[in-house]
This record gives C-alpha cells, sequence and structure tokens, in this order.
C-alpha cells in the first residue's frame, strides 16, 4: 500500500503540473498548491493501511467510504489517524460506488481532484503482497529445521482476491525464477482460496470458470456472513485468471493446483477462539476463514487427502488479522455461533 500510494502521489503531481501548464497556455494561471486527496473504499482494513501511509505522505489527504457493515471500533480508529470517514451503503460494493464517483466528480479541478485508491484490485498492491512468498522462501531455505522443505500449501482468505493475487504471483515468480533451489520449495504448491459462506465470490467464479474452461465472472446478489471483511460482491478477475494458470501448471502431474474451500460462519468463528487460546492473538472472522482448514475437522480431512504423500510439505497459513475484533467481539461472536460448543 505505501508503494501504491506514494506512486499515486507521483502522478497526481506530474499530471497536476501539466494541467497549470496547460492552463498558463491558455491565458489563465493558477497558483494554488493544495493537498493532495486519496479517497479509498473499504470495509475497514485496506482504509486503514491507506490512512497510515498516508500520514507519512507530505501533502496527502484521505478520505475512506465504508460500509454500513463496518465496526464503530475500525471507524474510529480510522478517524484517528486523520481519515475523514463516511458510512455509505449496505456493502463495500455500494461505499465502492460512491468513492469512485467522488473522484470522478474532482477530475476536473485543476487545482485540486482526488485520486482512487482501491483496497484490492490493482498490481501494486499484488506485488506488494506477493512478497510474503518470497520471505516464506527464504524461511524455508535458511532455517536448519526445515532443510529441504518445500511449500505444500498456502492458504489465504480471499475478499476481492488482492492477498491470493500476490499469492499467486509470488509463486509463479519464483518458479520461473532463475535460482533453482527457491523454484524447487514452490513447485507443486497448491494455493488455498478461503471463505466463508454468504461471502464466497471467489468460490463462484472459480467453479464457473472450471465448469466452462474459460474465465466467467460471478456476482453474488449480496452478503450474508459475519466476515464482512470479505465483503466483495465480485473478486477481481486476475483471481481467477492467475489461478487458472497456477492450475496448468500442475496439469503435467506437478501438483500444482487451486483449491477453494468455504467454511460455516461458525467454522471461522471456532477458528478464531482457538487461535487465540492457542497464540493470544485476536483475529476477524475473516481470517478465521483461512485457518478453519486446520481447526476444523470436516475441512482438516479434506485438506490432508489432497496433500497425501507430501510428508515433506509445508503448510502454510497467512494470518491477516484484522482490525474489527476486541474480547467482547469474539465472545459474542462464540456465543452465537458455538452456543453449547465445549470448545
Amino acid at each position: 500500500m505505501a508503494h501504491l500510494c506514494a506512486t499515486v502521489q507521483k502522478v497526481y503531481s506530474a499530471n497536476r503540473k501539466q494541467k497549470q501548464q496547460q492552463a498558463g497556455d491558455a491565458g489563465s494561471s493558477d497558483s494554488r498548491n493544495p493537498r493532495m486527496k486519496v479517497i479509498s473504499s473499504s470495509g475497514g482494513n485496506a482504509g486503514l493501511a491507506v490512512t497510515t501511509v498516508a500520514r507519512n505522505i507530505p501533502e496527502m489527504d484521505v478520505s475512506v467510504v465504508v460500509p454500513e457493515t463496518t465496526k464503530a471500533m475500525v471507524i474510529e480508529k480510522l478517524r484517528s489517524l486523520g481519515a475523514e470517514v463516511t458510512v455509505h451503503g449496505e456493502n463495500w460494493n455500494s461505499a465502492d460506488i460512491l468513492a469512485r464517483k467522488w473522484v470522478e466528480e474532482a477530475k476536473e479541478d485543476i487545482g485540486g481532484g482526488a485520486v482512487y485508491v482501491s483496497p484490492y484490485d490493482n498490481p501494486l498492491l499484488w506485488t506488494g503482497h506477493s512478497t510474503v512468498v518470497d520471505e516464506i522462501i527464504t524461511q524455508l531455505s535458511e532455517s536448519p529445521s526445515s532443510a529441504n522443505m518445500k511449500i505444500g500449501a498456502m492458504l489465504a482468505s480471499v475478499g476481492g482476491g488482492g492477498l491470493i493475487c500476490g499469492i499467486l504471483e509470488g509463486i509463479e515468480r519464483n518458479y520461473y525464477g532463475e535460482n533453482e533451489s527457491r523454484a524447487s520449495i514452490v513447485r507443486g504448491s497448491k494455493v488455498v482460496a478461503c471463505e466463508t459462506e454468504g461471502a464466497s465470490s471467489f468460490a463462484a467464479s472459480f467453479n464457473a470458470s472450471s465448469a466452462s474452461k474459460e474465465i466467467s465472472m460471478v456476482r453474488l446478489d449480496s452478503i450474508d456472513s459475519v466476515a464482512t471483511s470479505l465483503g466483495a460482491l465480485e473478486v477481481t478477475s486476475a483471481a481467477i485468471q492467475r489461478a487458472h494458470r497456477h492450475q496448468e501448471r500442475g496439469e503435467d502431474g506437478g501438483g500444482d493446483d487451486v483449491l477453494s474451500y468455504v467454511c460455516t460462519d461458525a467454522e471461522a468463528i471456532d477458528a478464531c477462539t482457538k487461535f487465540a487460546t492457542e497464540h493470544r492473538m485476536l483475529i476477524e472472522p475473516a481470517c478465521g476463514a483461512a485457518l478453519a482448514p486446520l481447526y476444523s475437522e470436516r475441512l482438516r480431512s479434506k485438506l490432508l487427502q489432497e496433500l497425501q504423500g507430501d510428508e515433506n510439505r509445508a503448510i502454510v497459513v497467512e494470518v491477516c488479522g484484522g482490525s474489527g475484533v476486541n474480547l467482547d467481539l469474539l465472545a459474542g461472536w462464540k456465543s452465537q455461533f458455538l452456543a453449547g460448543d465445549a470448545s
């Protein structure tokens, strides 16, 4: 996100300078040097990232449009960091429409204007996310305890598809890289796209595309899940394209594949609860979706069956955390979804 915002600022400044020069050539001038405004839509987490970065870039203001499902604590965090926050619409897509509208309305302002920053649909974000694969490969190759270990599966939650696009990019970059030892660590890996029922936009498009043998995007009618941070009605098409490309690499028997796992809200909350108990860390249900294949007997059996014969391969989970959680919320979710469960 830092690289994206910095790049946006450079492009914005160059375009503004050009417009001012054109206005001067036409006989008018504008000596204003207003602050730049970045407008983003977010369920909360991406907005926090944009706002955190903007605080460290001179002359940059941030406006974040969030849906009505965004928790009050997240909105307060955004405002405390200096963001102008507007609550609009029943889901992220509605908030995004308003954010894009504001950017369009500001385009003709020669002195100012605004720039749109997507929470997930931008190649610069994907490249940033892709570096997590580089880090994992380095850890596996340098740690004595993981000698000769390869990546068996990488599990990640999918909302709009930015994170999984990055993971697939990182795998592909190393797969075809010049360093054979690093390439061998990712070859044959499986990427597991994790979602909750009611927010499974990746699964909808992925399954439709697999059935038709071509990219077929599906848009959900609504979001009906406790994992509101996964609330994009439709994933970026790049996620489906990259998933298919990764699958194609495994068609020669190499084992590369993309799996779509959809858990229940209860399984996601159960994963959040057990992770907190074992690791003393709080995570959102959106992140719990990625951990559900480890904590849910139903999904764990399925995953281990997929990895059968790959004993020397690591299962890696991208624990993305999330800001919309505290002890009271977790207790409330547990009461709502795990009533009567001894765990």
